[in-house]
């Protein structure tokens, strides 16, 4: 990775005489959950994150913004939770909204998540929520207010944009495009993208998810209520490893499970936390991000096809690689036909302008040795996996 850029050099002076708060993170938990609205914030919901900040506020190798990543992050997901139990205790309807035959594109990172995505949300038919949704989720935002409720997604874009130029070349942000459910999934990989959090990670190894794809539920309920009805088209690779838990709350979905040789998803996905994690990590160890992420993913895969085994063959469908990464002409008709939706002109004339790269970016380039593995490495590590990948491309 290049030398800092200069606004995030800047940053990190700026921020430092707050740093001291890493410190004390229950104390600065406490003035979060006051500004979310404690007594709208379940004790489970809150326990969660108050474990979380403590466990990020001890990586050594954090950094002033990097800190104030970690308070923005939790913080925002106590101000969405309070929001969203207010909304259901004003409006109990709220919970009574079906979300019927729900689509969630899953599959490791990198894998052509991010465009079967984009494809699906062509239609008219289909509703997908889009990143200041997804910020801060609430009642449909009468005209005058539109502006304000998207700032807080054009600001983070725009951080992004400044503190790491390179992460709009591997993975986009658009405010107002489509995004996925990790930005309100309560406890999904990502923090382990930002920082060095050990024992969260082995806190998250034991959690039981279906709260978790509960409050995912209201949130679309919420965005749901007062609007007209679509089906909705949801994605992120983190479902892969709680799909046990994405079913039994949502047992109507329709599983798309986009597939490619994972020696090129992981390290492409490496490059992406890398890139990402420079941010609020320094110094950055590129071998730790690689063992770290290795175990995540292989990990992930695993619980995957043990989950898909008890799912009905009418619940899943196989993506691979080739429909949409090389030929999406021809692969994005395959992929409505699959769930069952309607491919017409209209969503053919827009199919150009969503598959292709955003302008002004550059065409990303990784190494798997960058993060000291081997193709080796990970053909053992996902062994299982590269056996039904396989079974996929044949068919």
């Amino acid at each position: 990775m290049s030398s800092t850029p200069l606004p995030l050099t800047l940053a990190n002076l700026a921020l430092r005489p707050v740093f001291g708060g890493r410190h004390t993170p229950d104390r600065t938990f406490e003035r979060l959950l006051d500004r979310a609205g404690r007594a709208d914030v379940d004790e489970g919901f809150a326990d969660g994150f108050r474990l979380l900040l403590r466990h990020w506020a001890e990586d050594e190798t954090l950094t002033p913004v990097g800190w104030m990543s970690a308070q923005t992050h939790v913080g925002r997901h106590l101000a969405n939770r309070a929001r969203i139990r207010r909304l259901i205790a004003e409006h109990p309807e709220i919970e009574q909204e079906p979300i019927e035959r729900p689509v969630f594109v899953v599959g490791l990172p990198r894998t052509a998540t991010t465009v079967t995505h984009g494809v699906l949300s062509i239609s008219d038919e289909h509703r997908c929520p889009l990143l200041w949704e997804l910020m801060t989720p609430d009642l449909a935002v009468p005209p005058e207010k539109r502006r304000k409720a998207i700032a807080p997604a054009k600001w983070l874009v725009g951080g992004t944009n400044l503190f790491t130029p390179r992460f709009r070349d591997i993975h986009p942000l658009v405010a107002e495009g489509p995004e996925e459910c990790t930005f309100v999934l309560p406890h999904a990989l990502m923090p382990l993208s930002q920082a060095r959090i050990p024992a969260y990670q082995a806190w998250h190894y034991e959690r039981d998810f279906v709260p978790d794809y509960q409050h995912l539920k209201q949130v679309y309920q919420v965005l749901q209520y007062g609007r007209p009805r679509r089906r909705w088209m949801l994605k992120s690779p983190m479902h892969l490893e709680n799909l046990d838990a994405l079913r039994t709350v949502f047992p109507d979905a329709t599983i798309v499970w986009t597939h490619r040789d994972p020696a090129t998803a992981v390290a492409s996905y490496c490059s992406l936390v890398e890139h990402g994690m420079g941010v609020s990590v320094r110094p950055l160890d590129l071998h730790h991000i690689g063992a770290t992420w290795l175990e995540l993913l292989s990990r992930s895969a695993a619980r995957g096809v043990a989950a898909r085994a008890a799912m009905p063959s009418e619940a899943l469908v196989d993506v691979p690689y080739s429909w949409l990464g090389s030929d999406p002409a021809t692969g994005a008709p395959k992929l409505y036909d699959a769930i069952g939706a309607r491919w017409t002109e209209a969503d053919a004339a827009r199919l150009p302008g969503v598959v292709a790269r955003p302008k002004g970016t550059r065409r990303h380039t990784y190494d798997l040795s960058r993060y000291g593995l081997t193709k080796a490495d990970v053909d053992a590590a996902f062994a299982d996996y590269d056996a039904v990948r396989e079974e996929v491309d044949r068919a």
